[in-house]
C-alpha cells in the first residue's frame, strides 16, 4: 500500500477505517474483474484514497473517503462525468447520493449494484471512446 494512503486511512476512526478497506478490496476486485481495466494506480487526490486507471485510461479516478454530512463512508466519482446521474436511474432507492460526484453507503449496501457503479466508473473514458 502506498504509504500516504496508508496515513490516511489510518487517521479514521476504527469502524469506518475497516469499512473503506472492505471498499478498497471490492475496487481492486473490480477492477480485475472488468475487461479492459487493467491495474490501479492507488494515490491521494484533494486528501482521499483514490484509485486510478493509469495503465489503461479506461476509466474515470474513484475516490473513497468519508461523507461530509453523515460521517458515513462515500465512493466519490468526477462531478464532470454522467456518472452520478447514471446511478441514480439505475439504483435511485439503494443508496444515499451527494450532488452529482458521490454515492454514499449505508450500513449494508448492495455489492452486486456497487460493484456495478464502480465499473461503469473504471470503463467510463472507454465507453466513451466506443460511442
Amino acid at each position: 500500500m502506498n504509504p500516504a494512503v496508508a496515513a490516511v486511512l489510518a487517521a479514521y476512526p476504527a469502524p469506518l477505517r475497516e469499512r473503506l478497506m472492505e471498499l478498497r478490496a471490492l475496487i481492486e476486485e473490480t477492477a480485475a474483474e472488468t475487461d479492459g481495466v487493467g491495474p490501479l494506480e492507488e494515490t491521494l487526490k484533494w486528501g482521499e484514497v483514490s484509485y486510478l486507471t493509469s495503465a489503461s485510461g479506461s476509466g474515470t479516478t474513484v475516490r473513497i473517503g468519508r461523507d461530509r454530512a453523515s460521517g458515513r463512508p462515500a465512493i466519490y466519482v468526477n462531478c464532470k462525468t454522467d456518472l452520478l446521474s447514471r446511478y441514480r436511474t439505475l439504483y435511485p432507492d439503494r443508496f444515499g447520493y451527494d450532488g452529482d460526484r458521490g454515492v454514499i453507503l449505508g450500513e449494508a449496501p448492495d455489492e452486486a449494484a456497487l460493484k456495478h457503479m464502480i465499473a461503469l466508473a473504471l470503463t467510463y473514458h472507454a465507453r466513451k471512446t466506443r460511442r
